[in-house]
């Protein structure tokens, strides 16, 4: 087993079609087809050989040659991306953007895409970053790349038009649907580096670290951080960790970060699927933390307070994937409480197959459970206090995306009342877009041009209502609940179990297995 993890590298890239993902990587094209082999249907002769017929045609008839390596992937391309919204074909560059992103360094504009109406949709921007800093925001449509409409191109080639030299430019045509307004925007493309880990002291005895993705180095850097903390603040009394706007990563560094708050052998995911590889259980042991950029354990110094102490844990509907499986192991365990507004709901595995020298499969081949066995799949985890981003509330998170709002996401194979649920959430959702044009019309030109000139909130700084509402409570003072009332209600009929008593870690759905690291994954996201 120990080799074979040597071979496995376990990563979450970002949601559907572009935003956050978390994937299994495995170093053997092969093993698959022949691992499953007698138990695969037999071909489907007359379905391939319509396939042939149609190919001849496009080959003869069409207007223009064609390529056949040009024609061919993009057939492989439509059959896999036809699944659901995360499993893709990787063409070489995308293969080589996937590999650049999990080390936290790649060239680009720092933002995390996906397809919404034929648009480009802004799931995030990547904190520090080009697209950061001119202003884009989560939610933003793209419409036009240097005047170039981008109805009609795939996501690979808006991608293609994103990217390019450090220090060029590209003008994005910004559809902003919150102040229902079109502008362009110039950005400066440059070398992208990530910083997944940081911290600060918000006041005595009380800490914050902030991850921002589950990178290669996300579980040393942890704790280095948490060293600092605990040789500032000897008398710790409160941590909050921030997972917002956080697409997702390494599945190790996800247990690595659940681990380092969590007890020794602690269940923090479980995965199942149809082969026997998809069917594992991992806890927080180094083995299953374990990466090539780190060779000891780097929590093996770690404070013991970090084990104990008062958590809070900040989520948005951005945060997916990675992000979820810590928040789901710490909620479910007991160990931390959930403040801010549900997760995106990504709650199934990718698994990266290298199929060629420099091309692989990303498929779907698994759900993950939280260690309570619950499936996250469409519902995403729901907050113990749901507090909303702004003092005087979050109108605009109708416009919010989430996994369930995807036309062909997987369904959530717990749930018999889930349509009803997305039904419910959908009549929601139109009552308050109905409320929010009502209080958009109303406004005066001055309010509306405050409006646009609103800034995001940064998180961390000491305008971070969300922060200040977790920081209350941790220092027993009153929190501002969300004004959402579709919130407050999934806070409030969250599943689990009695704070009081110990969470049972066994699955709902069996999951035979190992405690070694398989693979999870998110919404799938796009990182330009």
């Amino acid at each position: 087993m120990r080799k074979n993890l040597k071979n496995i590298g376990l990563i979450a890239a970002g949601l559907a079609t572009g935003v956050f993902a978390t994937l299994q990587l495995s170093a053997s094209a092969q093993q698959p087809a022949s691992a499953a082999s007698s138990a695969v249907a037999p071909l489907p002769l007359d379905q391939l050989r319509l396939f042939a017929e149609v190919f001849g045609q496009i080959k003869h008839e069409y207007v223009e040659p064609v390529d056949d390596k040009k024609l061919l992937t993009a057939a492989i391309k439509g059959m896999v991306a036809s699944l659901d919204p995360h499993s893709s074909y990787l063409d070489k560059t995308d293969y080589e953007e996937l590999q650049e992103q999990t080390k936290g360094r790649f060239a680009g504009l720092g933002i995390e895409i996906s397809s919404e109406d034929g648009l480009i949709k802004v799931i995030s921007p990547i904190e520090d970053t080009p697209a950061f800093r001119a202003g884009i925001r989560p939610g933003d449509l793209i419409t036009r790349i240097n005047d170039k409409p981008v109805r009609g191109m795939t996501l690979d080639q808006a991608v293609k038009q994103m990217r390019g030299d450090p220090g060029t430019k590209v003008t994005l045509t910004i559809f902003r649907k919150t102040d229902d307004r079109t502008f362009p925007l110039t950005v400066t493309r440059a070398i992208i580096k990530v910083q997944s880990v940081k911290m600060k002291i918000l006041a005595p005895g009380y800490a914050y670290v902030r991850i921002t993705s589950f990178q290669e180095r996300t579980v040393p850097d942890l704790a280095a951080r948490l060293q600092d903390i605990a040789r500032q603040q000897p008398n710790l009394k409160g941590l909050v960790l921030d997972l917002r706007n956080n697409g997702g990563g390494l599945l190790q560094s996800a247990v690595g970060v659940a681990g380092a708050f969590l007890p020794p052998n602690s269940v923090v995911v479980s995965t199942n699927g149809q082969i026997p590889d998809s069917k594992q259980v991992y806890r927080d042991t180094y083995d299953n933390y374990r990466l090539q950029s780190f060779d000891s354990d780097p929590l093996k110094d770690e404070a013991p307070i970090f084990k104990t102490v008062p958590m809070i844990v900040l989520t948005n509907a951005y945060s997916a994937s990675a992000s979820e499986i810590v928040a789901g192991a710490l909620q479910d365990q007991h160990r931390a409480l959930i403040v801010g507004k549900t997760t995106f709901g990504k709650g199934s595995v990718q698994t990266v197959r290298p199929m060629t020298a420099d091309t692989a499969l990303r498929l779907t081949t698994a759900y993950y459970y939280t260690p309570s066995g619950r499936s996250i799949q469409n519902k995403g985890i729901r907050p113990d206090i749901a507090v909303d981003q702004y003092a005087e509330g979050d109108p605009d998170d109708a416009l919010v995306t989430r996994e369930v709002d995807y036309s062909n996401h997987l369904a959530n194979t717990q749930d018999p009342n889930e349509k009803k649920e997305a039904e419910q959430r959908e009549a929601d959702r139109m009552e308050q877009l109905r409320v929010l044009e009502e209080q958009n019309d109303k406004k005066t030109p001055e309010q509306r041009q405050k409006d646009r000139e609103r800034k995001p909130v940064e998180f961390g700084s000491a305008d971070d209502f969300m922060l200040q509402q977790g920081l209350n409570k941790l220092e027993g003072k009153p929190v501002q609940e969300s004004k959402s009332l579709s919130e407050r209600r999934l806070a409030q009929n969250k599943p689990g179990t009695s704070a009081s008593a110990p969470v049972a870690v066994k699955p709902t759905q069996p999951v035979p297995g190992a405690s070694s690291p398989a693979g999870a994954s998110a919404p799938a996201t796009e990182s330009k």
